[in-house]
C-alpha cells in the first residue's frame, strides 16, 4: 500500500525520537519516498546525519540555508506529500498544530498540508493526561487529522503509563489501512442532500428549519475524500464546497431539490437524504408582499413531494439508499417506520432531547439502523467525524 507513497515524516523533541529512524526505515523498506522535517529541539535527540541517511533524502529543520542562501519551500513540501506522521508528537507540538501557532518549519507544513496527518504523541503520564493535551488531542481530531493512540508502560521518567510512542511497526500498519481506505469508494457516484429547503409564502417570507447543512456537507466531503464522485443536492445554506470530486448544486425549495434528485438517482450508486425538506408549502404563493391589516392570518398548505420515497420507490437492485430521522419521541420507533417505509437501507437517527445534536450544531448523535435489524449508537462527535462513521457503516454494508 505504501509503495510509491510520499511520506513526510515529522520528528519533535522526545526522548522517543530514536524510534523514529525505525519508522523511517520500514517505510522505506515499503518503497515509500520519505522527506524527514525536524523541529529545533529535535536536534538535541537524534541527528540530522542518521535521518538523511535512512531517508536517502536531506533532512529539513529550518525555513532557510543561510549558507547556501536558499530556502525550504514548506507550501510545495505540504502539496507533495500523500501523508504526514508526526512522530513523535510531543505536548508542545500538539498544541501548537492545535491552535495554528507557527514558528518552526514543521508547524509551516502540517499548516500547508492538504495530505492525512498522523499524530503519534509521545510524553509523560501526567501530560498525555493533563487536559489541555486531552483537549488539543480533541481538536486535532475534530480538524481531520488522525491521533495514533500511545501506549501504556515504563516512560523515560522512570513511571509507569500511557505515553509511550506507538511502535513503528503499529504506525505503519495504521498509515496503511487509512491510505488504503482512501480509495474504498473509488469509482461510486453519490447523490447527497443538504440542508433545509425554503418554501415561499410571499416574495418576502417562506417556511423553512433550522437546519445548516452541516451534515450533508461533511458527509459530501468525507466521500469525496475516499474516492467517491459526489453530487450535493444542497437547499439555503452559506456553506461552500472545495473538493474537486463534489459537484454542488443549489437549490430553494422542496420542489426543486425533488427534481434534481429524480434526474441524478438513477446513475448512482448510493444516495444519502440528510436534507431537511419542508413537509408543507403555501397551497398559493402572494405576488406581493403580505401585509399585516389582520390581527390573524390563515395559510392554506398542502404537502411538498416526498423526495425520500419518491426515490425509494424507484430504486434499483444494487443502490444503497440511507435517509436521516429527527425525532422528538419515540425516537426509534418512528425511526424504524419511516425506513421501512421509504424503502430505505438504513436510516440515521438524531434526536432534539440530545444535548449538542440537531440542528446548527457542529456536533451531532446518531444512531444508525440497518433494513436487516441491527443497529449502531456511537457518542456525541463532530459532524466530521460523524459522516465517517456514517460512511464507514455503508462500507462495510455495500462490501458485505
Amino acid at each position: 500500500m505504501l509503495a510509491g507513497k510520499k511520506i513526510i515524516v515529522g520528528v519533535t523533541g522526545s526522548i522517543a525520537a530514536y524510534k523514529s529512524a525505525l519508522l523511517i526505515r520500514l517505510l522505506i523498506q515499503s518503497r515509500a519516498e520519505v522527506r524527514v522535517v525536524m523541529t529545533p529541539s529535535a536536534l538535541d535527540f537524534i541527528t540530522p546525519l542518521t535521518l538523511a541517511t535512512l531517508s536517502k533524502n536531506p533532512v529539513l529543520h529550518q525555513f532557510s540555508n543561510p549558507v547556501e542562501g536558499t530556502w525550504n519551500n514548506h507550501v510545495e513540501l505540504g502539496l507533495w506529500a500523500n501523508a504526514c506522521i508526526i512522530a513523535p508528537a510531543s505536548a508542545n507540538t500538539l498544541s501548537a498544530a492545535a491552535t495554528g501557532r507557527c514558528d518552526n518549519l514543521l508547524q509551516a507544513v502540517y499548516l500547508s498540508a492538504r495530505c492525512p496527518v498522523f499524530f503519534a504523541p509521545a510524553m509523560d503520564a501526567d501530560m498525555i493526561g493533563h487536559p489541555t493535551t486531552k483537549e488539543n488531542i480533541s481538536k486535532l481530531k475534530s480538524f481531520g487529522n488522525i491521533i495514533i493512540e500511545p501506549g501504556h508502560g515504563e516512560l523515560a521518567s522512570g513511571l509507569e503509563g500511557p505515553g509511550r510512542m506507538a511502535e513503528p511497526s503499529q504506525i505503519i500498519d495504521q498509515v496503511s489501512k487509512h491510505l488504503e481506505k482512501l480509495n474504498s469508494f473509488k469509482g461510486k457516484k453519490v447523490l447527497v442532500t443538504a440542508g433545509p429547503t425554503y418554501e415561499a409564502l410571499d416574495p418576502v417570507r417562506f417556511i423553512g428549519n433550522h437546519s445548516t447543512g452541516k451534515m450533508g456537507y461533511a458527509l459530501a466531503e468525507a466521500l469525496a475524500s475516499r474516492g467517491a464522485e459526489v453530487k450535493l443536492v444542497s437547499g439555503p445554506s452559506s456553506l461552500e464546497c472545495a473538493h474537486p470530486r463534489i459537484e454542488l448544486i443549489r437549490c430553494t425549495s422542496a420542489q426543486e431539490m425533488d427534481e434534481h434528485c429524480r434526474r441524478i438517482f438513477p446513475e448512482v450508486d448510493i444516495a444519502i437524504l440528510s436534507a431537511a425538506v419542508a413537509d408543507y408549502r403555501a397551497k398559493s404563493i402572494a405576488s406581493e408582499k403580505i401585509k399585516k391589516t389582520e390581527n390573524s392570518l390563515i395559510l392554506e398548505l398542502e404537502k411538498t413531494p416526498d423526495i425520500a420515497a419518491g426515490l425509494g420507490s424507484i430504486k434499483k437492485p444494487g443502490q444503497y439508499l440511507m435517509g436521516f430521522a429527527l425525532e422528538t419521541e419515540h425516537e426509534l420507533e418512528h425511526a424504524r417506520e419511516k425506513l421501512l417505509k421509504k424503502n430505505f437501507d438504513a436510516i440515521a437517527l438524531n434526536s432534539l432531547r440530545d444535548s449538542g445534536a440537531g440542528f446548527g450544531y457542529d456536533t451531532n448523535k446518531i444512531t444508525l439502523l440497518a433494513r436487516d435489524g441491527g443497529s449502531i449508537s456511537y457518542d456525541l462527535k463532530p459532524k466530521r467525524e460523524v459522516a465517517s462513521d456514517i460512511v464507514n457503516f455503508i462500507f462495510e454494508k455495500i462490501h458485505v
